[in-house]
């Protein structure tokens, strides 16, 4: 949450959304920005990931920055972008979008050989259950690699439901 003189003061036409996004806390209005950070001991802030991209896993948070991070360092990934899937079992499940390096391409690897070197290094409720090999993950404009469109891609498959 921040406050201060650089801070909107709401969305244009949107007193809902403006309503939801502030918070009140001692008679001072803070904006909630849906950002994760931390501090360190010397004071320097981290940038995390955003609140909305959290994943809900039977009740367990779920923070695909930190799936994406440990998943880099299997030796096949190229590149990965972790996106949550609905599952009735669980709310939320954890799928990879994962880009494999050339070299282990063509059946060298299987999406479950992934999932079980992942399960060996992530807590139980946060290793992905689905591995979808692809060949490219879509970009922004600046060249990031664009989580939100699978993830609207997900939700689209089940007729936008999440």
């Amino acid at each position: 949450m921040v406050r201060g003189p650089n801070v909107f003061k709401g969305y244009w036409k949107k007193p809902e959304e403006t309503r939801e996004a502030f918070i009140e806390i001692n008679g001072k209005l803070y904006f909630r920005t849906g950002d994760v950070v931390y501090m360190d001991d010397e004071g320097y802030f981290f940038y995390v990931d955003r609140i909305k991209r959290m994943i809900n896993r039977a009740g367990y948070k779920v923070w695909p920055y930190r799936v994406e991070n440990i998943l880099y360092m299997h030796p096949a990934v190229l590149e990965v972008a972790v996106v949550a899937i609905p599952d009735v079992r669980v709310g939320e499940e954890v799928k990879a979008y994962v880009v494999l390096k050339p070299e282990y391409r063509g059946g060298k690897v299987k999406p479950e050989d992934i999932i079980q070197w992942a399960r060996e290094r992530m807590s139980a409720y946060e290793y992905p259950r689905v591995v979808e090999f692809v060949d490219s993950l879509p970009k922004t404009a600046t060249g990031k690699i664009d989580w939100r469109l699978l993830q609207e891609q997900e939700r689209k498959k089940v007729g936008g439901k999440q």
